[in-house]
């Protein structure tokens, strides 16, 4: 069982920056794909970012080499570090985990298994 908690999110305008938090309750697994999500209204669910427990990244390519996805594995938290924000990254953000796979599942996104509340991000023209 693991809860995760987001938050970080807020209102922005274009080219500025935020940093999402997630942070999650204490669990015992080695192997593990972390992630973080976005649905803006009507749309649906799209995969944003991952990392796995060592330390492997992707991303979707709407966001990659503007934003970064890290772990403290020490304090349990998920960041993603968000630059020169667009109003079409404005959506509720989501982070998200999969437990007991290797890190060729991250992408697998249907498999994810524990999820947050979700925070807002709005980015303005």
């Amino acid at each position: 069982q693991v809860q995760l908690v987001e938050s970080g999110g807020g209102s922005v305008q274009a080219g500025g920056s935020l940093r999402l938090s997630c942070a999650a309750s204490e669990y015992t697994y080695s192997y593990y794909c972390l992630a973080w999500f976005r649905q803006a209204p009507g749309q649906e669910r799209e995969g944003v970012a991952t990392i796995h427990s060592y330390g492997r990244t992707t991303y979707a390519d709407s966001v990659k080499g503007r934003f970064t996805i890290s772990q403290d594995t020490a304090n349990r938290a998920l960041y993603l570090q968000m630059n020169s924000l667009k109003p079409e990254d404005t959506a509720m953000y989501y982070c998200a985990a999969l437990t007991g796979v290797s890190e060729s599942y991250c992408n697998r996104f249907e498999l994810y298994n524990y999820w947050g509340q979700g925070t807002q991000v709005s980015v303005s023209s």
